[in-house]
């Protein structure tokens, strides 16, 4: 009888359970409901815009050749927080007014947290190359790290595995896979100076470079201008080389503010002549 008492409370524990509410079910029905109130804006149907003097039709033509916007860039973050559960929390609080499309743990779990096609905030102000509304262009991955520890082997795999998608799917260039430091190097540091960027290159996302050892750097060599053909913002150049030291010469970005040694020049100059 006790044993089959125990079987009892178990199945209700298990019953329970199962019934039990998503921790995001209150959030997930907010997205829902902004989410059905964007496809309203775009099923909303284009008409004619009444011009003084010019005349009116009281019929409207429609393209049939469009398709949705798509991603360009994938940018890369750490989330500079204590636990992806704290993270996804954070995303969840209209407050805090951040977010990103995906949050990949330290255990390498993805979470899928917005639709592709919707524009997240995560770069806030930035600038790369002469694109200075990168999160209309892009695609935001918060990588769970305080920013002061080595990035996780399965978290990293992971990454990989995300970034192989979405590069196929959206047709992005290996150039266009790049760090929050990168597109706000003054007011950012993100993915930091332990982010493999060199391994994720050689998988096709991000740039590097090889060998420098025969290189030769013409004079006179503006470090400006050519971190500019990166991608750079130089507004501010200090803060421009030290976010291509984080990105490209980890090792250095703690070295003098604002110059490149010799060897710096030549990554550089590899960089913009690949």
């Amino acid at each position: 009888m006790g044993k089959q008492n125990n079987w009892l409370i178990m199945t209700m524990i298990v019953s329970i359970c199962g019934c039990a509410p998503q921790p995001y079910k209150v959030t997930n029905k907010v997205y829902r409901k902004q989410a059905k109130a964007l496809s309203g804006v775009i099923r909303q149907e284009p008409g004619n815009i009444p011009v003084n003097a010019a005349p009116v039709t009281d019929w409207w033509a429609g393209t049939t050749n469009f398709n949705l916007r798509k991603p360009n860039f994938v940018i890369i973050h750490h989330t500079a927080q204590n636990s992806c559960e704290q993270t996804l929390r954070t995303f969840t609080l209209e407050r805090t007014q951040v977010s990103a499309h995906y949050v990949i743990c330290r255990n390498g779990t993805i979470h899928h947290m917005l639709n592709d096609y919707l524009r997240a905030w995560h770069g806030g102000v930035s600038k790369w190359g002469s694109v200075t509304d990168i999160n209309s262009s892009s695609i935001g991955i918060e990588l769970d790290n305080n920013g002061s520890e080595p990035f996780d082997s399965m978290q990293i795999r992971s990454l990989i595995v995300l970034l192989d998608t979405l590069k196929h799917r959206y047709n992005i260039p290996a150039d266009n896979f790049i760090g929050h430091g990168d597109i706000a190097p003054k007011r950012k540091v993100d993915p930091s100076v332990l982010f493999p960027w060199e391994q994720l290159a050689k998988k096709g996302f991000g740039i590097w470079y090889g060998d420098t050892t025969n290189i030769q750097v013409p004079e006179p060599f503006c470090v400006p201008m050519a971190l500019r053909l990166v991608g750079y913002d130089v507004k501010d150049t200090t803060e421009a080389v030290q976010a291509f030291k984080r990105h490209f010469i980890p090792a250095d970005s703690l070295s003098t503010k604002g110059a490149l040694d010799e060897a710096g020049r030549k990554i550089l100059y590899s960089i913009i002549n690949r």
